[in-house]
């Protein structure tokens, strides 16, 4: 997502390098790069021309505050006017106090919309509020039978009458019961159409006037690009949308969706989603958009993601076992599982400050080494995952692992001695000590640099191992204490 673009951008900070300020003769170049940036991520034009105005109009002449180049301060001009068009803040769903509060859900087919409605519920669900779900699709086929199957998954209730059934009239009922059964939020699946048509929209006009949402949401598929602006200013001109959600930001998007709608529809992004679990919904926020889009990462979201994900009894205890070198493969295949349940490798990588330069072969390396260590694991016995000493000294035990893993004794000896590195390392650092990073990288299968198990660079405080430069400095000091010093 969006990696085109920050490439593109990149390049545009580079036209600035150097300069004392930023002035009308060096800043075109520059603006240059990024109008082109933003067309080829399939930007609205128009927005694309408002967007490029107000940057020059900002930048132009700026003084360079002390302490900061040029092109540190243009890409903060970018920043500030990336999150303006994006809508600045984050439009939270509306929870009606003392009330149910109803949710409509509209959009074509085809953009994910009955599994966008499965992920709102669990969504609110995770914020302990009670959702129903209502099927009113009975024109595509099996769409019922997908939204119960979801319902299930998430341990939601699904509302539905069957096929033969007034869609009108379940959605209806199903908001009947919602508030009969004291339901916080009910969400209503719509029937979603090949391309939008009168029958579509006199069918959403009607159910809308029947059971008078809190909540409008289009789901739109951002790989349409700026068709996707389009297409929600057309739901909010006929039916009125309170905002959008859009789905499929982990593919191939150019980011075009996301810098254009609020712009040209007015309805702001409630949510994106980046992933088909059912788990891979985000709120949408500009200004941590606007971060990735510049390659800023953005930890506040990882840390979100992680809070749901971590127990905090469960991360002391894992803390201590760290700090003692208790650390073992059963801690390890539960940190591996909690890393899976937080998404896609590539996903939490991308949202670390510096790492976005890591490329997909790179990150899909980084996957591969992963499954490879699980794999490994899974064919261990408790009492090896325990204590990986046992590994270590019996070779026949890694000839097992390996026979029932599908890999070679060598990549199972590999593993071990990783591990054994790293739990040292992770002691050594938990006790104030800071050995090496290259052994860090190095270890578990060097997931990410690419390198071999290297050890430490000699001289670091905390490495046990030879260090020549130490040695020839405590013998010299000892010399001079004998009166040698000269020698």
């Amino acid at each position: 997502m969006f990696d085109a673009l920050a490439d593109r951008l990149e390049s545009a900070w580079k036209k600035l390098r150097g300069q004392d300020k930023i002035s009308q003769s060096n800043i075109q170049d520059a603006l240059r790069e990024v109008r082109r940036a933003l067309l080829e991520a399939d930007v609205n034009l128009q927005v694309v021309k408002d967007f490029i105005s107000e940057v020059e109009a900002k930048a132009q002449g700026s003084e360079v505050i002390a302490g900061v180049r040029p092109d540190q301060q243009f890409i903060k001009i970018v920043y500030d006017e990336l999150v303006q068009v994006m809508g600045e803040e984050n439009v939270p769903l509306v929870e009606v106090e003392g009330e149910t509060t109803i949710v409509l859900m509209a959009g074509l087919q085809g953009t994910g919309k009955t599994t966008a409605t499965a992920k709102l519920a669990l969504h609110l669900r995770k914020l302990n509020r009670s959702c129903l779900l209502v099927a009113t699709d009975i024109y595509r086929p099996a769409a019922i039978d997908q939204l119960i199957t979801l319902g299930k998954q998430i341990e939601v209730p699904v509302f539905e009458l069957g096929s033969d059934a007034d869609p009108v009239e379940i959605a209806r009922q199903g908001v009947e019961r919602a508030k009969a059964e004291g339901i916080n939020t009910v969400i209503i699946d719509t029937a979603g159409r090949l391309q939008i048509d009168a029958d579509m929209m006199a069918e959403l006009a009607t159910i809308k006037q029947t059971v008078q949402p809190h909540e409008t949401l289009l789901v739109v598929d951002s790989m349409t690009g700026q068709e996707a602006a389009n297409l929600t200013r057309t739901f909010h001109e006929e039916i009125g949308i309170t905002g959008a959600i859009l789905t499929k930001m982990d593919g191939d998007s150019r980011g075009g969706a996301a810098l254009s709608v609020r712009q040209i529809s007015g309805a702001p992004i409630k949510f994106v989603g980046v992933g088909e679990k059912v788990e891979a919904l985000q709120p949408f926020y500009p200004d941590r958009m606007a971060s990735r889009i510049l390659g800023m990462g953005d930890v506040l979201t990882l840390v979100e993601k992680a809070q749901e994900e971590i127990d905090l009894a469960d991360a002391e205890q894992m803390q201590e076992k760290i700090l003692s070198a208790k650390f073992d493969f059963t801690d390890f295949l539960k940190q591996l599982r909690l890393l899976k349940n937080m998404g896609s490798l590539g996903g939490i990588i991308k949202m670390i400050p510096g790492m976005n330069k890591l490329s997909d072969d790179q990150l899909k390396h980084g996957e591969t080494q992963l499954k490879r260590c699980e794999a490994m694991i899974n064919s261990m016995t408790r009492q090896e995952r325990r204590d990986p000493d046992l590994l270590a000294s019996s070779p026949s035990r890694r000839r097992r692992i390996a026979t029932g893993s599908g890999y070679k004794e060598a990549d199972v000896s590999k593993l071990v001695a990783d591990f054994q590195k790293m739990r040292s390392l992770m002691q050594q650092m938990g006790q104030g000590q800071f050995p090496g990073m290259p052994g860090m990288f190095g270890g578990m299968g060097n997931a990410f640099a690419g390198g071999g198990n290297r050890p430490p660079a000699p001289g670091w405080r905390g490495y046990s191992g030879n260090n020549p430069g130490a040695a020839a400095k405590k013998k010299k000091k000892e010399k001079k204490k004998k009166g040698f010093g000269n020698l």
